[in-house]
């Protein structure tokens, strides 16, 4: 491998971490969705890139497939949920966004020192990719346990899949069966999530997920 072929992914894959450090930052949910498609858009770079270093044809599936349904039409359907909801505004929290960082750079100083001690005997390559993985899987939970929204709540635990994603293709891949059925898993779930959504929404007047355990406090 070259030292080129190993900085372009490390770019990458460091890039990943970063739009997740930049969706714990957003406090709108326009703008968290916009910052998820790019965070879909970077992963399918990611991939694609170890498509080319690994030659490993059946990686650019995968690159195709995140970058259609992750980066344009999940984001692009969340737009419309959102309009259809009417629920243009800022996303409550349950910590500041000082400490959430500050937790998040814990985590990703975390995956590190894990990663790549139990990884010694490992490829290079194959390391940083699961450091990093680890870290946007840990970012993803971070961002699941401190927003009350349940639309964020759904775009965290995909913001997580793409890091298990990305350990899937800096681990020399995986089959390509395997990668469309979670793909298509994914798409059914964010499908199904969307229609309780709109229940949720008919029923109780807002997805808040604060104001959904008032009411069930209220009724017991």
């Amino acid at each position: 491998m070259t030292g080129l072929s190993f900085d372009v992914a490390h770019l990458l894959a460091g890039g990943l971490v970063l739009m997740s450090f930049t969706l714990l930052y957003q406090d709108r949910l326009s703008a968290l969705i916009n910052v998820y498609a790019v965070h879909a858009l970077v992963l399918s770079m990611a991939v694609a890139w170890q498509a080319f270093v690994q030659q490993a044809p059946h990686l650019y599936v995968t690159a195709v497939i995140a970058l259609a349904f992750k980066a344009l039409i999940i984001p692009v359907s969340l737009h419309r949920i959102i309009r259809r909801l009417g629920i243009h505004r800022e996303i409550e929290t349950m910590v500041g966004v000082g400490p959430t960082m500050l937790a998040g750079i814990g985590l990703v100083a975390l995956s590190m020192v894990v990663m790549l001690r139990v990884t010694e005997d490992a490829d290079r390559l194959a390391r940083e990719d699961l450091a990093f993985a680890l870290s946007v899987v840990l970012l993803g939970l971070l961002m699941m346990v401190t927003r009350r929204n349940a639309l964020s709540l759904i775009i965290g635990f995909m913001s997580l899949e793409n890091g298990l994603v990305l350990a899937a293709a800096g681990a020399k891949g995986m089959p390509l069966v395997v990668e469309i059925s979670v793909a298509f898993s994914v798409l059914i779930a964010f499908i199904v999530i969307g229609v309780f959504l709109f229940r949720i929404r008919e029923r109780f007047e807002t997805i808040d997920v604060a104001a959904l355990d008032r009411f069930r406090e209220a009724r017991e």
